[in-house]
């Protein structure tokens, strides 16, 4: 709920309290966590990964350390992603690392309860709402608003999205891909897709066993989709060489893949993402249609960052796309937008 007056500061008190704020804006991805600090900007943009030790349950590492030590753990420390599909998988471990995330924000404070604002996918459930919303004020939250993450992302773009004509974002994270047309800074068409980034990664790792019989871990297939991945044919050729665990023989292995390779095992994924943009296109109002031919299509998001998607979808829409400035951080920063935008977050809030 809002606060009474509707201001994020006390009155008579505002002057004072700026200066201090704590207000954060959080994007709690799949693959990455973004937290945006009121005046300060972006001030985390690490892993959404907690390594915990089995035995005494303690946190190991948070972020950036924690993904280092993906795959290669002893056997009491266990690297955890506590969101799954764009929401949160463990209930638990997301309580500690939002925690350590705010305490970061904060210069490792203790005493700060900020206000939060968090984008969540769209068609989110309601129990999943409360998932999210619990473990903020369980990190010792004193307001949490959950914003649509396609919404946070087109504000972020830069998009116009109280204007009375059609913006449509498809914003590919790493668990969703949420597609929205907007207009009057309201969501006339919404859907999220549980494919995204994260199953890329998991298409690659799958074809590299079924045609090589060679195991990878993620990071390796993730290094794969960086650097040869595409979803549609390249002017040059590209080739990568990748060392995993034979699966018959049990050794260590090299292997050389090509992008074409890559393209077929990423094929069924992109599929998914193109045929929910189509759907989209389908469902959309005609009048909205109609701006959609003049203004295109907005790309955001890590997954968005795959080579020639933007063809891909250009061929199979006939509209032009074009890509965020920040594609990684869109949903934060329009997030962080609506710290200072109290009116418009009460428009667009889904709590």
């Amino acid at each position: 709920m809002a606060p009474k007056g509707g201001n994020w500061l006390v009155v008579g008190l505002g002057a004072l309290f700026s200066a201090f704020s704590s207000d954060l804006a959080i994007d709690l991805g799949t693959a990455n966590t973004c937290v945006y600090a009121h005046g300060k900007g972006i001030v985390s943009n690490e892993p959404s990964i907690v390594a915990m030790n089995r035995v005494t349950g303690g946190v190991e590492a948070v972020g950036r350390e924690a993904k280092e030590m993906l795959g290669r753990t002893p056997g009491d420390i266990v690297a955890i992603r506590p969101m799954r599909d764009g929401v949160i998988g463990d209930f638990e471990v997301a309580e500690k690392m939002l925690t350590y995330f705010i305490k970061k924000a904060h210069s490792r404070t203790v005493l700060v309860r900020p206000r939060i604002i968090i984008g969540v996918p769209s068609q989110i459930t309601q129990v999943e709402k409360r998932a999210v919303k619990d473990s903020a004020y369980r990190a010792k939250a004193s307001e949490v608003h959950l914003i649509e993450e396609a919404m946070a992302a087109a504000i972020g773009a830069g998009m116009p999205i109280t204007e009375p004509s059609a913006n449509m974002i498809v914003d590919i994270g790493g668990g969703t891909t949420d597609i929205a047309v907007i207009s009057l800074a309201g969501i006339v068409y919404s859907r999220a897709v549980r494919v995204a980034g994260n199953a890329m990664d998991e298409a690659i790792s799958q074809y590299i066993k079924k045609t090589y019989n060679l195991l990878i871990g993620e990071r390796t297939a993730e290094r794969i989709k960086m650097k040869v991945g595409s979803a549609y044919p390249l002017e040059d050729k590209l080739t990568i060489d990748i060392k995993g665990r034979h699966l018959l023989e049990g050794v260590p292995r090299t292997i050389s893949v090509s992008d074409e390779e890559i393209r077929e095992a990423l094929k069924e994924t992109v599929n998914v993402i193109v045929d929910a943009v189509r759907l989209a296109l389908e469902s959309t109002p005609p009048e909205l249609s109609a701006d959609l031919v003049d203004r295109g299509i907005v790309l955001t998001g890590g997954g968005s960052m795959l080579r020639n998607l933007d063809k891909r979808l250009r061929e199979e829409t006939g509209l032009p796309l074009a890509m965020a400035e920040e594609p990684l951080t869109s949903v934060v920063l329009g997030a962080g937008r609506m710290l200072a935008d109290f009116p418009l977050l009460r428009k667009i809030s889904i709590d």
